[in-house]
């Protein structure tokens, strides 16, 4: 039975939240905080398995009992948030920073046609965060990319570097971008899986903390370096041999719109040896099959470790298959990508499923079992 610790201020929404996650057998809710103190008194007395948190509440906020509950009786939190406030979502944001695993609107009343989806997404998304591991990210944080230190490659053109990350992956593409110099020499296309809504909030937070200029990708723009596009809610986001964005209604990819592995395949295509795949930690494996392609091309894969991914679902699907030239810790990323982003493939060839440094990559790092992939389109 999965245990469940609710933190919200309004009666109705707490209520409604409690039927919602009542509904399944395997779960029952064993409190209700009504304020973010209460929260973080109510999680160290009560040891939930997973806990839901609004953001507005009294005595205290979300992302501050958050903070507190991370730094004290840590425990998977998924934000349950307003979406139409730009300052929900960017507290939303930060929340995910201080250790929350996921964001998800919260959800209509029972008279609405989107009720039924947002309880089943609601209830996957409780069975599967309370599997996952939590994992703070702190000591080491990713080292600044230094300047552009080869002139030779300022010319360089013809590469992308595609970031597809689903759980976790907020946090960990807000370091890496975050890191890298505003003279990036290519374009950036990322593929992050996450709930309807909070994709814009999430450009302006993750532009807050970065010198790259980052937004949610348009139809027809033409790709140009050191700016990061993201694929929109509900649109694949590709890659023409001309260097311009196409935005695709078409059916998802294993369950997934937009889909990481439709975005690599794309990246393939249009710039062969030139593309570079990033891999960051999710759940389930999309990408996967995309990084296939970049490899067969000649690109280069990339992967985020076992240790530094809230779920090293995607990685370890591009490590098991053979794909990964790299399994890096979240901090050596952005050296390495910036090295790749110059035409540094370091040690070159590298056998499959090898990194491409001294160590071997971890071909069986634990993966919580998990019983719902969150973000599929149906």
């Amino acid at each position: 039975m999965i245990r469940v610790l609710i933190a919200e201020d309004s009666v109705t929404a707490r209520e409604l939240l409690v039927a919602m996650l009542d509904s399944d057998p395997d779960i029952t809710v064993i409190g209700q905080a009504r304020n973010g103190q209460e929260a973080v008194d109510m999680a160290r007395r009560l040891r939930p398995d997973v806990m839901t948190m609004d953001i507005n509440m009294p005595v205290c906020d979300g992302f501050e009992a958050t903070k507190r509950i991370m730094s004290q009786n840590p425990l998977p939190i998924v934000i349950v948030s307003a979406t139409i406030e730009s300052g929900q979502v960017e507290n939303a944001m930060r929340a995910l920073r201080m250790g929350a695993v996921m964001v998800l609107p919260k959800p209509p009343g029972p008279a609405s046609p989107a009720f039924a989806r947002h309880r089943e997404e609601l209830v996957s998304a409780v069975k599967s965060m309370s599997q996952v591991k939590v994992v703070r990210l702190r000591g080491a944080r990713p080292q600044a990319a230094g300047p552009r230190r080869d002139p030779a490659a300022a010319g360089r053109s013809r590469g992308i570097v595609a970031l597809a990350a689903s759980t976790g992956g907020p946090v960990a593409l807000e370091r890496i971008l975050s890191a890298l110099p505003a003279d990036f020499p290519l374009p950036i296309v990322v593929v992050q899986h996450i709930a309807d809504g909070f994709l814009a909030g999430m450009a302006a937070w993750l532009g807050t903390t970065s010198a790259l200029d980052i937004r949610v990708a348009a139809e027809g723009e033409t790709l140009l370096p050191g700016t990061v596009y993201l694929a929109p809610d509900g649109r694949h986001l590709t890659v023409g041999k001309d260097f311009k964005a196409r935005l695709l209604a078409a059916a998802p990819e294993q369950g997934y719109r937009p889909s990481a592995t439709v975005l690599l395949r794309s990246v393939a295509q249009a710039c062969g040896a030139d593309a570079i795949a990033v891999v960051l930690t999710g759940m389930g494996a999309d990408g996967c099959e995309g990084a296939r392609d970049v490899r067969a091309a000649g690109g280069r894969v990339v992967v985020q470790d076992a240790a530094t991914s809230v779920v090293f679902g995607m990685p370890k699907a591009v490590v098991d298959a053979g794909l990964a030239h790299a399994v890096l810790p979240l901090e050596a990323l952005p050296n390495r990508i910036l090295d790749l982003a110059l035409g540094r493939r370091l040690s070159g060839g590298v056998a499959p499923g090898r990194r491409d440094d001294e160590r071997p990559a971890p071909t069986n790092a634990p993966i919580p079992s998990l019983f719902a992939e969150i973000k599929k389109v149906s």
